[in-house]
């Protein structure tokens, strides 16, 4: 065991710690990272990468059975789980190396262990109970993540109760399931296995699913799910299980009646908690509020030389969200004076079928803050290029102020959305109005063209709808 003397250290390998780690290596720190299981946290390995690949082959699998929409056919059109499922932890894998890869070309230091706060500028690194190495710096940034929520009485069991992990490597295709939650776990993993044939039913406590989503995309949504033969159970809550030998059944209360299913397997997406047990708070000045670290808007705690981002740092809970909150701690340090991020401007995806996509303030929300407002719709029916796709089932909604032109928000669902939604944060960050966008040229034929009669329409001025 050596002492090592370091600029920054950063405990978590996650998208907010490899992307801070390298950024300070940019800018001449010397820097360690410490990491107790896999480079590129849970995104790269158990997240965000590896159900975007079953995603993908759900949706191809989708496309498959509706052939004669394009004028195709094929027989015998089928799945094989085990290479689905092969492909998706190859993906995980190779951009895990990559990581690795990327470190190593930053000439950041890597610590495989457990990081723990060992007094004021120290970090204990441990391995299997073993020490490793004490790091010494003046700058710490906690990078910990968070880990499912469980509740009480449906803890993941591995077997019949899934989590993310078990969700994402099924060794057999369940005839039935019950997902729990309809956030953006709990929908793309519905999506996913409704896609290969299972029969999902999604439970959700609040009253529409995605319910951090704007209410008419949520409507959209459920709509659209339904018409796949997903099964929505809204302003419902499971509130007991009772397990057989492989399958289980589950008690739902619903509008104060009660009833039973029973289902091969429950996926459990009910949220996340922040990792901040055994990283060494105890004692230190750093404030805990429901599982996740209190900091500034330069990701300072309340302890000296002690920064947190992403997950553990509170929401929005978001890969990319980490990884820009990790570049500003690291620029404050080095005193290059960054841009504090802004919760607003941050995206939101949902990779279902139809895709989901939004930035800024929903209409309620809006409103609810007082302002004015101007609303664009526009339906993909009325797209071409979504036509031509045979993806026309989709809308975009903005919404803008109506006294200064603010693009308040951008809802999106349908077909590539995921991808789209990156212009309205464009034109939110550099606070566009909508003369803006209404000047600017959409290329065509493109889905795109749909975002710009979407702000037309706030306006009056819709051409094709």
């Amino acid at each position: 065991m050596a002492d090592q003397n370091f600029d920054v250290v950063v405990v978590g390998g996650g998208p907010g710690g490899y992307v801070a780690a390298i950024r300070a290596a940019q800018l001449g720190l010397k820097t360690a990272l410490v990491e107790s299981q896999h480079l590129g946290g849970i995104c790269l390995n158990w997240g965000c990468i590896p159900t975007k690949a079953l995603l993908r082959s759900g949706e191809i699998y989708h496309t498959l059975h509706h052939l004669k929409d394009y004028g195709l056919a094929a027989d015998n059109i089928r799945f094989d789980l085990d290479a689905v499922v092969k492909r998706s932890r190859g993906i995980a894998k190779q951009l895990s190396s990559g990581v690795a890869h990327l470190l190593k070309k930053n000439k950041v230091a890597v610590f495989d262990g457990f990081g723990k706060l060992a007094g004021a500028g120290k970090l204990s690194v441990t391995k299997d109970g073993k020490d490793v190495a004490t790091l010494a710096s003046k700058h710490i940034i906690l990078a910990t993540g968070a880990r499912a929520r469980q509740l009480p009485g449906l803890e993941i069991d591995g077997k019949l109760i899934w989590g993310y992990r078990e969700a994402l490597v099924p060794t057999e295709t369940p005839k039935s399931m019950l997902v729990i939650g309809s956030g953006a776990i709990g929908i793309e993993f519905a999506s996913f296995y409704n896609a290969l044939g299972v029969d999902v039913t999604v439970v959700e406590v609040m009253d529409r699913v995605l319910p951090v989503e704007d209410a008419e995309i949520s409507a959209f949504a459920k709509k659209a799910f339904e018409k796949q033969g997903l099964k929505i159970l809204t302003s419902a809550a499971v509130k007991s299980v009772k397990k057989g030998a492989n399958s289980i059944t589950a008690t739902i209360e619903q509008g104060g009646k009660t009833s039973e299913i029973t289902v091969d397997r429950i996926i459990s997406a009910v949220g996340i908690v922040g990792n901040v047990e055994n990283i060494g708070l105890e004692g230190t000045k750093v404030v805990v509020d429901r599982t996740h670290v209190v900091i500034d808007q330069f990701g300072r705690t309340g302890e000296p030389g002690v920064y947190a981002i992403g997950d553990l740092a509170g929401p929005p809970w978001l890969a990319h969200k980490a990884s820009h909150e990790g570049v500003i701690v690291v620029e404050a340090i080095a005193g290059l004076h960054p841009h504090p991020l802004e919760p607003m401007n941050i995206p939101g995806c949902t990779y279902c079928h139809p895709q989901v996509a939004s930035v800024g303030l929903s209409e309620a929300k809006a409103k609810e803050l007082g302002h004015e407002v101007r609303v664009g719709r526009f339906p993909f029916i009325g797209n071409g290029k979504a036509i031509a796709m045979g993806e026309s089932e989709g809308m975009i909604k903005t919404v803008f102020d109506a006294k200064t032109g603010e693009l308040l928000g951008a809802h999106m669902i349908g077909a590539e959305v995921t991808e789209m939604i990156q212009g309205y944060v464009v034109a939110r960050t550099l606070e566009t109005t909508e003369q803006e966008l209404m000047h600017t040229v959409f290329p065509h034929p493109t889905i795109s063209e749909a975002m710009h009669e979407a702000v037309l329409d706030a306006y009056g001025r819709a051409i094709h709808f």
